[in-house]
């Protein structure tokens, strides 16, 4: 089994942040995004992962490259880098990669987060996984026919098609045949939004009679924007918390301070003074003063003091010192 992960570009939603950290690395619940969510993948698959081939923009440089090849082979398997420098479009992305494209795999977009049992159809060429949700107007959805099977893709429908959205993880029990569909999409010029889309390639292979299945997952997570990214972080916590995972480093230093959980607390943490908690993450080196914080993400290296946080994402040796409730700020801001 292999894993493809599309990465794109830093991302503009998340912004300061990922001005300096592209947004799958950017850590929740104690650990960057695309690594939870690769570690989870392999994890619900159950299976020996082969390859994890990401597909990243060349300026994240070789140090990202590095972190990457080190989820891969924590997890038993080849790291293989390919660079997509250009945005044109989910299916180009996952073209970019076609030298690993070949047998059993799944195609993983790296900015969401899931808890799922998965559980593959054998009789299946394809599995895509959706989530039930409220606004199917929003999404990308499914339709299905009598007997289960996805007969067909609609991205936002005006019209009420289904209420179960893609939430961008795919099974291929041969991948090679989307790569091929995929060629036909780019040599062909098929473009939509301006882009080469892997629903186009997706289309094509059911034309052919494929046989196409829903995977449904327990809980689907954005990390799209500031809002939504911290409130991934809080439900991710709660879910670790939940199964009995050790959170708060052995060695966290408090002076007069409270953490009430669950909350993730990274090393050479010191806390005088403050209560942290519920739902938050401090990252490696964080010293906190003077301070509430509650439901915030911080990365690390960051000193916080007389602050009273609540919904607040701070980036990486940050300094802030004030009265702000609801902020973001990227790396090496300075809030005085």
């Amino acid at each position: 089994m292999k894993i493809i992960v599309p990465m794109a570009g830093r991302g503009s939603r998340l912004r300061p942040h990922t001005l300096t950290v592209p947004k799958p690395l950017i850590p929740v619940a104690g650990k960057p995004i695309v690594h939870r969510l690769v570690e989870d993948i392999a994890g619900v698959l159950n299976q020996e992962i082969e390859e994890v081939a990401f597909v990243i923009h060349e300026s994240f440089g070789k140090k990202v490259e590095e972190e990457l090849i080190a989820i891969a082979e924590k997890l038993g398997a080849k790291g293989t880098i390919y660079y997509q420098n250009e945005a044109l479009g989910t299916g180009h992305a996952i073209m970019c990669a076609k030298d690993s494209l070949s047998g059993p795999a799944v195609i993983a977009y790296a900015d969401t987060l899931i808890r799922a049992d998965f559980d593959l159809d054998k009789t299946a060429d394809s599995v895509i996984w959706v989530k039930q949700v409220n606004e199917p107007e929003a999404f990308g959805v499914i339709n299905l026919n009598e007997n289960n099977e996805i007969i067909e893709l609609v991205e936002k429908p005006k019209e009420f098609v289904s209420d179960l959205a893609v939430i961008g993880i795919y099974y291929f029990k041969d991948i090679s045949v989307l790569k091929d569909e995929l060629q036909l999409v780019i040599d062909n010029n098929i473009i939509h939004g301006g882009e080469y889309q892997i629903n186009d390639g997706i289309k094509q292979m059911m034309a052919k009679g494929m046989k196409f299945v829903p995977g449904k997952v327990d809980e689907w997570m954005d990390c799209g924007n500031k809002n939504v990214t911290v409130e991934t972080n809080s439900r991710m916590l709660g879910f670790l918390h939940n199964d009995g995972e050790h959170l708060v480093d052995c060695d966290v230093k408090l002076e007069n301070s409270t953490i009430i959980p669950p909350c993730f607390i990274g090393k050479d943490v010191i806390l005088i003074n403050a209560t942290v908690g519920p739902n938050v993450s401090l990252g490696d080196g964080c010293h906190v003063v003077d301070s509430t914080i509650k439901n915030s993400l911080v990365q690390n290296h960051s000193h916080i003091k007389n602050a009273n946080l609540d919904n607040a994402m701070i980036g990486s040796h940050a300094k802030f010192d004030g009265n702000f409730t609801s902020i973001s700020i990227g790396d090496y801001s300075v809030l005085e």
